[in-house]
């Protein structure tokens, strides 16, 4: 079954993408579908013993992690070291294959209607299976290797993606951007590897998690790094961590992700909600027993979790591309697990991740319909009054921006949408971490889930109430589908329309998991000691101090996230439906701010400075200046002249004439007789 699992989207990715033309895109569609819907109901299989029957159907327990290993083949054998290629699953992988595979098969039905005019969308199914297969081979890795195989896997889907359209000049700018920036992070990802085969002397996660706990009698190691001495548990996770930051797009190494929007909008939902940006939070939590080793690394994936959270919503507040705004929000989110991971709440973070799954596929694929429906207007400017023309998506978008902004009843065990059991207690559990530290990250995500709710509400008062705005200038924020209109005319509103029923599907689902996610497995994840450490049975640490802490924190830090957000809704009502000319007054009155949002915090700007220019400089420098005038120039310049002279000549002697060639090779012969003659000694 765990090989079925993971295979069939391969199996469905090369039959796609070397069959497409022959056997048909209507084909491809269905074959990708089909057997990424066959591998979603096996992971649930999987699954559902492990949440409610008690454990994971033919674990083992090997040391104290309940586990079922597939060995797939022997893979590496050098010197001491026999690497095989085996599957891993255990609760987190559990987790995080139900996650995939879910997400992405409800993407690939929801594709069918929304690639239904691209002329390419059999290569188009290819590479969303190729995607899904690159992060279950991440998700079911037993040892570095084979998780930095499904890292860089994913890695080159979303280059391929996010490309989709190449004729795109953006697109192509787009993929490249995300390729590059996650080769930065993927540098440390891989030193990280190297320094814990070098530490730890293993490359399987057994055997390093049992040298890691060797290390309560022998000491923790030291290692030279950079010229000096350093701890080397602290240099191994902050190196590791450095590639969930890029995979992950925390601060610093974000600014790939918002740029992502250029591919279809499944992808965005796909890249966003299940696979890539997820990854470096389940790499964290897969390790988690070699990051308690470092509290100084611990501290600094929780503070950068807590500033990625602020930053990436304080962003979001004035987003005019309807993606763009889910985007960052996808962006602040993952900054709200992090924190988690940081604080030592590991089974917390990895809650949001779930819970967060199907919220933001839900948005994001409820943002496709609406661009569906305004014939690929993306800029929420130019809406308005969708309700009417698209109640069922309006209703859709309303379920997955509850869940996102957190509604519920704070000390409630069932009342409220997915995203507030999840987040409210990641902010318990920042509160719970006490000190500078500690309270830095909790006012940073209840300031960020005011902006969240703001952010939120803002989209959906744009998009969906009010009048209709027709758009105010030419430029449209398109995404670029290769056949737009659709032979509509007039304005896009009056002709806006409902979304086939194929595309539709994929939201009611996504909405349930939206609503229910995080009432049913608040017990698994959260609630008690005692359940958590049954239900993920050693597969990552439970830190037992800090979930007892982030439970016992006064009311009014239970409470804060929800005034937080109850303050973000008013405040978005107040200003785009009771007084709609506030947004325009407020940009006039402060236009830094407003810029210095907008422009994301000129990081792009600053990178193209620090980074791109001095690159080009250089790489014009060696051009014009080192291989045009000093190499052709200079140094060679006298020799090329020489060969050109010589050339020339013997192309003079190329008469054309026969007896010319006839004479010359009398000549050739005669000398070559002469010379057999002289070295035979006959002369």
């Amino acid at each position: 079954m765990i090989q079925a699992i993971v295979f069939l989207p391969l199996i469905g990715a090369l039959i796609a993408g070397l069959l497409g033309r022959t056997i048909g895109h209507r084909t491809s569609e269905y074959i990708t579908t089909g057997l990424l819907l066959i591998a979603a109901v096996l992971s649930w299989v999987v699954f559902l013993p492990v949440a409610f029957g008690g454990g994971l159907a033919g674990a083992v327990a090997d040391g104290h992690t309940a586990v079922v290993k597939v060995e797939v083949m022997r893979w590496i054998q050098v010197g001491d070291m026999d690497l095989r290629w085996v599957l891993r699953v255990d609760t987190l992988t559990a987790i995080m294959l139900v996650v995939v595979n879910t997400v992405s098969s409800l993407v690939h039905i929801y594709s069918i209607g929304y690639m239904a005019d691209d002329p390419h969308r059999s290569r188009f199914f290819a590479y969303l299976s190729l995607f899904t297969f690159a992060m279950l081979m991440l998700v079911t890795a037993d040892n570095f290797l084979q998780m930095f195989f499904g890292w860089e896997g994913v890695g080159l889907a979303s280059y391929l993606l996010i490309g989709f359209w190449y004729t795109k000049p953006s697109a192509t700018a787009a993929a490249m951007k995300a390729f590059v920036v996650n080769r930065v992070g993927d540098f440390g990802f891989a030193l990280g590897i190297f320094g814990a085969f070098m530490v730890l002397g293993h490359i399987d996660f057994d055997g390093a998690f049992h040298a890691v706990g060797e290390f309560g009698t022998t000491g923790l190691p030291v290692m030279q790094f950079l010229g000096w001495k350093l701890d080397a548990m602290t240099v191994i996770c902050l190196l590791l961590f450095m590639g969930a930051m890029g995979k992950s797009a925390q601060f610093l190494l974000h600014t790939w992700l918002p740029d992502a929007m250029e591919g279809p909008t499944p992808v965005s939902a796909l890249i966003h909600a299940a696979t890539m940006v997820t990854a470096g939070v389940f790499m964290v939590a897969r390790l988690s027993p070699l990051f308690e080793t470092s509290p100084t690394a611990m501290t600094f994936v929780l503070v950068i979790g807590a500033i990625t959270a602020f930053f990436a919503a304080t962003v979001g507040l004035v987003q005019n591309d309807i993606k763009r705004v889910i985007a960052y929000s996808t962006c602040s989110q993952l900054g709200y697990m992090f924190v988690a991971l940081g604080a030592g709440a590991y089974s917390a973070g990895v809650f949001h991740l779930f819970t967060h799954a199907f919220f933001k596929a839900l948005l994001f694929l409820g943002a496709g319909a609406v661009i569906h429906a305004m014939h690929h207007e993306q800029d929420m400017r130019n809406m308005g009054g969708l309700r009417k023309k698209i109640p069922i998506t309006y209703a859709m978008m309303l379920i997955g921006t509850l869940a996102l902004t957190g509604v519920g009843i704070p000390g409630s065990e069932w009342l409220g949408f997915a995203g507030f059991f999840s987040k409210d207690s990641i902010i318990e559990a920042a509160y719970a971490v006490g000190g500078n530290t500690g309270m830095f990250a909790f006012w940073l995500l209840v300031i960020a889930a005011l902006f969240t709710s703001f952010y939120s509400w803002r989209l959906i008062h744009l998009t969906f109430h009010g009048t209709p705005r027709e758009p105010a200038h030419d430029h449209h924020a398109h995404d670029d589908h290769a056949h737009d209109d659709h032979g509509h005319h007039g304005s896009a509103y009056d002709n806006a329309h409902e979304a086939p029923n194929v595309m539709l599907v994929p939201l009611y689902v996504l909405a349930v998991g939206a609503v229910l996610a995080g009432a049913v497995f608040y017990g698994m994840f959260f609630h008690d000691v005692e359940h958590i450490e049954h239900f993920f049975a050693g597969a990552i640490v439970v830190d037992h101090e800090i979930i007892e802490a982030a439970h016992h924190v006064p009311l009014w830090v239970k409470w804060s996230a929800t005034i937080a957000m109850v303050i973000g809704f008013v405040t978005a009502w107040y200003m785009y439906i009771r007084r709609p000319e506030t947004p325009a007054k407020l940009a006039a009155t402060n236009p830094g701010l407003y810029k210095f949002l907008l422009n994301k915090w000129y990081f792009d700007e600053l990178y193209d400075f620090i980074f791109v220019k001095p690159a080009l400089w250089i790489g014009r420098a060696f051009w014009k200046g080192f291989d045009d005038w000093l190499v052709d120039d200079k140094i060679t310049g006298g020799l090329g002249r020489r060969v050109l002279n010589v050339t020339s000549w013997v192309t003079k002697l190329q008469s054309g004439y026969l007896y010319h060639y006839a004479f010359a090779m009398l000549i050739g012969i005669a000398a070559l007789l002469t010379w057999a003659i002289a070295a035979g000694g006959l002369i």
